[in-house]
């Protein structure tokens, strides 16, 4: 039974990103939004709703170091892992405004939390309490105001506008919905029943939290990153990874705080420089304007090599 659910629950992954990602360009040509933008702020939030679940749960059950370790396994699982492989196979499209501010904001934000859980500031025992979060949630606020303003300045500017779509706002948004629904049920069926199927094999709890369970929650970028990248859309893809990372820091760890405060756990200094290096490496690569199937394939390489010392240091 488990084998045919799983086999159900990657047609509900392929199908439910696929709505996602067309209902979210349908928005972006309507309203005049970059792809980018509507990446992040929709797709990237939206598919980022495993990671809110997983550690906000976590929080209010009183297991606070879940979140953090969600968060860092999942951001470095979406840039070496998913934009990595998307890249492999679709060279991926980086703006001058990525350069300038996306990316950098997302390293920025990433130094700041292994500051913050290493308690670089206050010297008390390493914990994001609820001051460290409400700064954490205005950090997303102000992400989000300055990615739609930019965008719409940027719109009134340009003396060329967007080919709209003819296709209803109500239906884009219902695409969307739905999309993000599906997208997101079949994952959690798919990462429960991979757990069952791994373990009817004799395979460890370490090894399953460490992939399955890491990994399954970064499921929906996966999907949805692969998607829009066969719509040719990299952009999108690109902010879905990017707006991902900043949400589950800014939006994931801001709101967890504010049950009770999280502690880093079992993360190390390593899996902290790992993070923030994924990101600078993903700069670096596409400072030319785009992320080739080389670069693509070595930041894969990358997450390859981090999984093989998590695994060799819990043997």
């Amino acid at each position: 039974m488990e084998y045919v659910i799983l086999m159900v629950s990657l047609v509900g992954i392929v199908l439910g990103a696929d709505w996602l990602v067309a209902g979210a360009v349908s928005i972006a040509k309507k309203y005049k939004v970059s792809d980018f933008v509507i990446g992040a702020a929709i797709v990237g939030v939206g598919t980022s709703m495993p990671e809110l679940v997983v550690s906000f749960i976590g929080a209010v059950q009183g297991n606070a170091d879940v979140a953090i370790g969600n968060v860092v396994g999942s951001n470095i699982f979406n840039v070496l892992g998913i934009l990595g492989l998307t890249a492999l196979f679709f060279p991926i499209a980086i703006s001058r405004d990525n350069v300038k501010f996306e990316i950098p904001f997302c390293i920025a934000v990433s130094v700041l939390l292994m500051l913050l859980a290493m308690n670089f500031f206050n010297g008390t025992p390493a914990t994001i309490g609820r001051p460290d979060g409400l700064i954490l949630l205005l950090l997303f606020t102000f992400f989000m105001w300055y990615s739609f303003r930019r965008d719409m300045k940027n719109a009134q500017d340009s003396e060329t506008s967007c080919q709209e779509e003819n296709v209803s706002i109500w239906m884009a948004i219902g695409k969307v919905a739905v999309g993000l629904a599906v997208l997101i049920t079949s994952c959690d069926f798919f990462v429960d029943n991979a757990v069952s199927v791994a373990k009817s094999f004799g395979v460890n709890d370490a090894f399953i939290s460490l992939t399955l369970i890491a990994c399954g929650t970064s499921l929906p970028e996966l999907a949805a990153s692969v998607a829009a990248a066969f719509k040719k859309n990299t952009q999108l893809a690109l902010g879905n990874i990017i707006g991902s990372n900043i949400f589950n820091i800014t939006l994931i760890l801001g709101l967890s705080s504010q049950v009770m405060p999280l502690t880093s756990g079992g993360i190390t200094i390593v899996d902290y420089i790992v993070m923030i290096a994924a990101v600078i490496i993903t700069m670096i690569l596409g400072f030319k304007g785009r992320i080739s199937r080389a670069a693509g394939g070595f930041m894969f390489l990358c997450f390859v090599g981090y999984t093989w010392y998590l695994l060799s240091t819990q043997m």
